[in-house]
């Protein structure tokens, strides 16, 4: 089959190379999945999982991706809830080799169905944005109606998911961003926007809940702004500064067919929208992601026609 892989972490997405390897089989309570979309996160191939197994040992060359969208082709041993020719949609483990391949050996816990009246490509593009709000605002953020949320990143591709969740919530919605991101952001649902460039992100007011996809100075900023009883929630690694009262919190997504469920089920009722960008073949992945003039918005590598 043709896949994508990565051998050298410093050399980051110009070190990929379109490569043949054998196709998967499938392991116990494994599918095997013909790709038809797939895509990457930003900064995957700075994660350890890209390039070692959970021992730390070497395990390059990798197929990088995670998310994919696609058909089951065969069944391994044990496995249940799925069957040959559904078409599916999930999240890959993290120390498996990814869906940059026409095939991808997956836990089939961590795929639901993908409803015949969802493109694979909008299926792909609901899976790691979508978790990641998802889980971010309910799981760790417990939000409520009636409570206030700020939404860092409130126009990219994961903020701006968090954007439609809280308002469908009932939450009052203050998306953060760059100038440019203003009519993005109030597009997908915020209330009011923040100019992190020219406002000052204490205006706010007192918040319930932050969710930070951005870090660094922003994030420790933030705290000042949750009221007691709040949480900041961040996917960025950074959780070293503490503000009484309030629970920090960084995560990692994970594979979840119950969510994943509930988000199609939003993009069907046209509760919810993607934020995609290009939607490119696998020969031309690896131009398309070194590209300076990429679109905005998630790209989706198409496998299969």
């Amino acid at each position: 089959m043709k896949a994508i892989i990565v051998t050298d972490q410093d050399a980051g997405l110009a070190g990929m190379k379109m490569t043949e390897l054998p196709e998967p089989s499938a392991a116990i309570n494994d599918v095997i999945v013909q790709v038809y979309a797939a895509s990457i996160t930003g900064d995957e191939l700075s994660w350890p999982s890209t390039w070692t197994d959970r021992a730390g040992r070497d395990r390059t060359p990798s197929v990088p991706g995670h998310e994919l969208a696609g058909v089951v082709t065969a069944l391994g041993y044990g496995t249940t809830g799925l069957s040959v020719g559904q078409r599916v949609f999930g999240l890959q483990d993290w120390y498996r080799n990814g869906s940059l391949a026409e095939y991808v050996a997956i836990e089939a816990r961590n795929l639901a169905p993908l409803p015949d009246d969802v493109d694979f490509n909008e299926g792909n593009a609901l899976v790691m944005p979508g978790l990641t709000a998802w889980q971010g605002l309910f799981d760790h953020g417990q939000l409520r109606a009636g409570q206030r949320i700020l939404v860092h990143g409130a126009a990219g591709i994961v903020g701006s998911m968090a954007v439609q969740f809280a308002r469908e919530a009932g939450a009052y919605v203050i998306g953060t961003g760059r100038s440019a991101h203003r009519e993005a952001a109030l597009g997908f649902g915020a209330n009011e926007f923040l100019d992190l460039d020219h406002d000052a992100l204490e205006n706010t007011g007192r918040v319930d809940l932050v969710f930070d996809v951005l870090g660094g100075d922003i994030a420790k900023r933030s705290l000042s702004v949750i009221r007691a009883g709040g949480r900041l929630v961040t996917i960025t690694g950074w959780n070293e500064e503490q503000a009484e009262g309030v629970l920090n919190i960084d995560f990692v997504v994970e594979a979840d067919r119950s969510q994943l469920t509930e988000i199609v089920q939003r993009f069907r009722d046209g509760r919810l929208k993607t934020n995609t960008g290009s939607v490119v073949s696998l020969d031309d992945a690896i131009a398309t992601y070194n590209s300076p003039d990429r679109v905005k918005g998630k790209t989706i590598v198409r496998v299969r026609q």
